[in-house]
C-alpha cells in the first residue's frame, strides 16, 4: 500500500484520507517532542481497526510538505514507534516500518519513516479507546459498530492464524530453495498454486496472493522482518539467577537465533550443547562415562514444541531460552489451546498451528546426534512431551515442570544433572 515513491508523493499533494496520515516529527534539545507515543498508538490502531493504511512521519500535514527527520534521530523515532505498538496497544501490533527519502520543496532528499499497517484480524484498543478511521481522521467507534467488528474478526480468526496471509509481504519474500523442499517431487503445479496447496500462500479479500504466517516462518531467511517475535532469544548465565547489569560478568553467552524455524531449532540445540557442562565419571568396570548437564534429545523436543505450538499472533513476543547452572528455562508465548492444562500435556495432543507442524514434519533433522531418534523434526505421534519428561528425569532425578505465567506464556523448566552425579 503506497509503497511506490511516485504514489507517495502524489498522495502527499492530495492530503490525508482514509488510508494516509501525515505527521511532522518535532524535536527540541535533541529530544522528540511530538508526536507523543499515545498519539501514534491511536493512529495505528485506527488503521488496524479499519482497512489498513500508511502513517508517514516527517511530513507536515497542513502544508503537505516533506520536512524530514534528522538522520541521527531515525533510530529514536523508530524506537518510539515500536514502543507505541508493543506497550500502548492491546493486543500489540507489528507494522512494517520502512526508512526512505523524499524530496522537500527545494528538491533536497529528506529522511522519512513509512509505517504500513495492515487490516488486523483483531480489534485493537489504544489509549484513546476503540478507534477507527473515518476519512482523514480517527473517531471512537459507536457501540453497535464495535460489536459488529468484534463479531466479524472473531469469525475471521476461525481460520488458523498460521494460515492467514501477511499483507505486508509478497511471494518474492519467500526463498524458492526453502519452499521447494516441501514440494512433492512429481508436482507439476506452478509456484503460486503450489504455495497455496502447501498453505504457504493465501489470498486476501481482494484476491491478491500473499505469503502466510507459516510460509514466512519456514521459507523466509528473515521471518522476523515481517513477524518481529519470530526468533529465539538464548542466554547462558553464570550461576542460577539473573544478576542485574553492573554487578560484574553475569552472561556467559547470548544469541538471537533467527532464520527459518527448522534452522532455529537446530541452532538452539547447538547453543545449549556449546554452553552446557559435560562431566565425566568412572563406571564400575573402570571405564569413563560422559554425563552432560542436559539431555540434548529432551532439549530438542522442548525447543521444537516451543516454536511449533507458540502463539504467533502475539506480536513482538519471542521464545526465550535461559540456561543456568542448575536448570534450563524455556518460555513460549501463548496460552495452552482448547482445554489443555500443564498437567494434561503428557496425555493429550492439540496442534495450534496445523500448517506449520505439517511443514516441520517434512523437515529432515540435519544433526547426526539427533537424527538417530527420528528422520524429521516434528513428531505427530504425541511422543515429544513424554520424551522430555522421562529422559530429563533419568538424567537429573528430577522431573521437568510446565507452568503458565500470567496466562500468556508457557514455561518449561528442565533441571540439570546433579553435580555429585556428574563428577
Amino acid at each position: 500500500m503506497l509503497a511506490n515513491r511516485g504514489e507517495l508523493l502524489a498522495k502527499i499533494r492530495l492530503g490525508e484520507d482514509s488510508f494516509l496520515e501525515l505527521k511532522e516529527v518535532r524535536l527540541a534539545g535533541g529530544k522528540i517532542r511530538g508526536p507523543a507515543q499515545d498519539d501514534l498508538a491511536d493512529e495505528l490502531a485506527a488503521f488496524a481497526n479499519s482497512a489498513g493504511g500508511v502513517l508517514l512521519l516527517g511530513v507536515e500535514d497542513k502544508a503537505r510538505e516533506v520536512v524530514g527527520i534528522p538522520i541521527e534521530r531515525l533510530d529514536a523515532v523508530e524506537a518510539l514507534l515500536r514502543q507505541a505498538c508493543e506497550d500502548s496497544l492491546r493486543p500489540p501490533l507489528a507494522p512494517l516500518i520502512e526508512r526512505l527519502t523524499l524530496p522537500d520543496g527545494d528538491g533536497n532528499e529528506q529522511p522519512v519513516l513509512r509505517v504500513e499497517v495492515a487490516r488486523s484480524l483483531f480489534v485493537h484498543q489504544s489509549p484513546g479507546g476503540y478507534l477507527h478511521r473515518v476519512g482523514s481522521s480517527k473517531r471512537p467507534m459507536p457501540p453497535d459498530h464495535l460489536a459488529r467488528l468484534f463479531q466479524q474478526r472473531s469469525q475471521s480468526r476461525l481460520i488458523r492464524f498460521d494460515e492467514t496471509p501477511v499483507m505486508v509481504a509478497t511471494l518474492a519474500d519467500l526463498d524458492e530453495p526453502l519452499w521447494r523442499r516441501f514440494a512433492p517431487q512429481q508436482a507439476a503445479d506452478k509456484a503460486p498454486g503450489l504455495l497455496q496447496k502447501l498453505a504457504m500462500a493465501a489470498e486476501d479479500e481482494q484476491g491478491s496472493l500473499h505469503p502466510t504466517v507459516a510460509g514466512l516462518l519456514m521459507s523466509s531467511r528473515a521471518p522476523q522482518h515481517f513477524l518481529p517475535g519470530a526468533f529465539i532469544q538464548a542466554v547462558a548465565y553464570q550461576g542460577s539467577t539473573v544478576v542485574p547489569a553492573g554487578a560484574g560478568l553475569y552472561q556467559r553467552d547470548a544469541q538471537d537465533i533467527v532464520g527459518p524455524l527448522d534452522r532455529q531449532i537446530l541452532s538452539a540445540c547447538d547453543f545449549v550443547r556449546k554452553n552446557m557442562r559435560v562431566a565425566a565419571r568412572k563406571r564400575p568396570d573402570g571405564g569413563r562415562e560422559d554425563r552432560p548437564q542436559f539431555d540434548l534429545l529432551a532439549v530438542f523436543e522442548a525447543v521444537t514444541n516451543a516454536v511449533a505450538h507458540r502463539d504467533y499472533s502475539m506480536a513482538g513476543s519471542k521464545v526465550r531460552l535461559r540456561l543456568f547452572d542448575d536448570r534450563l528455562d524455556l518460555h513460549s508465548p501463548g496460552t495452552l489451546p482448547n482445554t489443555m492444562t500443564p498437567e494434561s500435556l503428557p496425555y493429550r495432543q492439540v496442534a495450534r498451528n496445523e500448517a506449520l507442524t505439517s511443514l516441520l514434519a517434512r523437515c529432515p533433522i540435519e544433526d547426526a546426534g539427533l537424527a538417530v531418534h527420528r528422520r524429521h523434526i516434528m513428531d505427530k505421534r504425541g511422543e515429544g512431551v513424554p520424551i522430555i519428561l522421562q529422559r530429563s528425569l533419568d538424567l537429573s532425578d528430577r522431573a521437568p515442570e510446565y507452568r503458565m505465567k500470567d496466562e500468556g506464556e508457557l514455561m518449561l523448566t528442565i533441571y540439570a544433572a546433579r553435580e555429585e552425579d556428574a563428577a
